[in-house]
């Protein structure tokens, strides 16, 4: 998230480990925007804030025509805020998963083709796998994501591939967000379809309150004990697991 506060900090310590991947998080919602609010009156709040409210953004994204236009602006302006630290682009993603959205769908990427994107994130979250994996708890939400989506995601993954970019086949995180701990990793790896699949965290050190609600209550520490715990790397030799990176199956 190129335009958030401690932005200059993350890159510094990633270019200090070169061997780690990192992606943008285009950011068009509940965050900072890079360009100053004078410059996308009607993108963000009175507050100088990207929009909170995902669904009269969603709206306004597609029906208004001014705020597309600025919208595109704060775009580029993050692809060209990545670009400046001079870090490999792994992959570009959105924030809350906005490129659900056609219109920053299509904005991500036909600007990320002029910064050299390769390949884009596609949410789908498998409905039985993760299920199974949450000891088969939350059918009804799941299940209700994955009738809604379904549909979406398909033309989504056949948009990206169109225009050459690579994408992972599933990904595991959304429905248990912020609660990706120990027990719940090692489900999820005996699960895991073929193909690439992505499971993402939210791990911390310590845990803060960062503003916003959808973030409270999540188990940070957890989730970076889950992910630096030696039965994960187990369980990953033992399935057969190969790690790998988003720039690596765009080859």
């Amino acid at each position: 998230m190129v335009g958030s506060p401690a932005a200059e900090d993350a890159i510094a310590r990633a270019r200090r480990l070169p061997s780690l991947k990192i992606g943008l998080h285009v950011t068009v919602v509940r965050g900072k925007p890079v360009l100053p609010p004078e410059h996308i009156p009607d993108l963000v709040d009175p507050d100088g804030m990207l929009p909170r409210d995902l669904f009269r953004a969603g709206v306004r994204f597609a029906f208004h025509g001014r705020v597309r236009r600025q919208l595109a602006a704060e775009i580029r302006a993050q692809f060209e805020a990545f670009q400046r630290s001079g870090l490999p682009m792994d992959h570009v993603d959105a924030h809350n998963h906005m490129h659900y959205h056609p219109t920053v769908l299509r904005l991500i990427l036909e600007i990320g083709r002029e910064y050299g994107v390769r390949a884009v994130r596609i949410p789908h979250e498998p409905l039985l796998p993760s299920w199974r994996a949450a000891e088969r708890h939350g059918i009804a939400a799941r299940m209700a994501w994955s009738l809604f989506l379904g549909p979406w995601l398909s033309l989504m993954r056949a948009r990206v591939r169109r225009t050459g970019l690579a994408t992972n086949d599933a990904m595991f995180g959304m429905s248990d967000s912020g609660h990706m701990t120990l027990d719940r990793v090692l489900a999820i790896l005996r699960e895991l379809p073929d193909g690439v699949s992505e499971i993402y965290f939210h791990p911390a050190a310590v845990e803060w309150n960062e503003g916003d609600p959808l973030t409270e209550g999540y188990e940070r520490e957890g989730e970076l004990a889950a992910l630096t715990s030696p039965e994960v790397a187990a369980a990953l030799r033992k399935y057969g697991i190969e790690c790998t990176t988003f720039c690596e199956i765009a080859r």
